[in-house]
């Protein structure tokens, strides 16, 4: 099926994953590890469910300067032109204004959806149908759009979007207007969304034409706006690098969401009609993995398991693992460490990260 030339994505591809240690490392995040055992990294996963309706050509990877060798070996199929790099980290603002730039330079028609590169969607159609819908709106309208997914549970790891309630609204494809965006709750007030039922979970997945978000970067970022409008005439050319070094640095380290989403009057949310998962801790990639017999769920590797249940286990390749006794726990070898930790306790890996630091060296990390 021919694809739609106006269509562009933006990936972020620039987070380090630190809850997913010791796997995802500062060299070597979780967006480019296939954390599922399915034969594919997260970023070349992404990659291919936004190439079954965006064309190769128009997507963009949004990355740090230190990762554009792996994002180029995993994408054989983009041009280095498609890599857009952060010299220094700035949050999501600064560098979906660039990206919005430089697709304007390209197609000034141009309809744009910005998501992360590492999480897992399984009805790749369903999220098909739900971005066209939005791209749909966004080509007709001045407006933002966002997907947003229904809770299931009163989560405190996530933002969550507050909108209009129609009665009646039935259809899989109505966009609801967003009354606004919510931080992460404690589990009293998470419940309290819950029990409202006009309450989504943020996904950090925007659509807006090209047209649309610059205005309102103009409206809300204007200092921001015409930083980066400075470089417009040689974006896309070879003299783009070295303003983007020099001036990328000045840039607000702000987010999209500070800086244009809690501002932005015409802002819509579909409910998304896929299954989604954030796939932000071990406990998360457990509840989406295929369980043994005992309810371990094994990425690779060969387990042999006496009145063990309940874990994560990640291996290398061939190696065998002798499990007795152990119940909820992530244990997770590579080559030069070994984590053995309750899964209860995985929101604490990042501390734990920073002792490893601490105590042997910024090598493991």
């Amino acid at each position: 099926m021919k694809k739609n030339k106006n269509y562009y994505a933006v990936l972020m591809a620039g987070g380090v994953g630190s809850r997913f240690w010791p796997v995802s490392t500062s060299a070597y995040p979780k967006q480019f590890h296939d954390m599922l055992g399915a034969g594919d990294t997260l970023l070349q996963k992404t990659f291919s469910r936004l190439n079954n309706f965006i064309p190769a050509e128009n997507i963009l990877i949004l990355t740090n300067e230190r990762y554009n060798e792996l994002v180029l070996s995993q994408l054989p199929m983009i041009s280095s032109n498609q890599v857009i790099l952060e010299p220094v980290m700035r949050n999501t603002a600064p560098c979906i204004l660039y990206a919005a730039l430089k697709i304007k330079k390209m197609n000034p028609e141009g309809l744009m959806i910005v998501a992360p590169s590492d999480h897992w969607i399984e009805d790749e159609k369903a999220f098909e149908l739900n971005v066209k819908s939005c791209f749909d709106k966004c080509e007709r309208e001045e407006v933002i759009c966002t997907l947003g997914i229904k809770p299931t549970f009163p989560n405190t790891g996530f933002g969550y979007i507050e909108f209009e309630q129609i009665a009646s609204q039935e259809s899989s494809s109505v966009l609801f207007a967003v009354k606004q965006f919510r931080e992460k709750p404690d589990y009293e007030t998470a419940k309290s969304f819950l029990k409202q039922g006009n309450f989504l979970w943020n996904a950090g997945i925007f659509i807006w034409s090209v047209r649309t978000i610059l205005e309102a970067f103009k409206e809300f970022q204007l200092e921001q706006y015409e930083l980066f409008n400075s470089g417009y005439e040689i974006f896309n050319t070879s003299g783009e690098k070295d303003f983007i070094d020099k001036n990328y640095p000045k840039a607000d380290n702000i987010s999209i969401d500070y800086a244009i989403l809690e501002k932005a009057r015409e802002i819509f949310v579909l409910p998304a009609t896929f299954d989604w998962n954030d796939l932000g801790t071990w406990g998360s990639l457990y509840h989406k993995l295929g369980k043994d017999e005992d309810d371990n769920a094994i990425v690779s590797g060969k387990v042999l398991s006496e009145d063990a249940s309940g874990n994560m286990i990640r291996l290398p390749k061939d190696k065998i693992a002798v499990i007795d006794g152990l119940k909820d726990y992530i244990i997770v070898d590579k080559e030069e460490v070994l984590m053995i930790y309750p899964k209860s306790k995985e929101q604490s890996i990042k501390s734990v990260l920073a002792e490893v630091k601490k105590r042997f060296g910024d090598q493991y990390i």
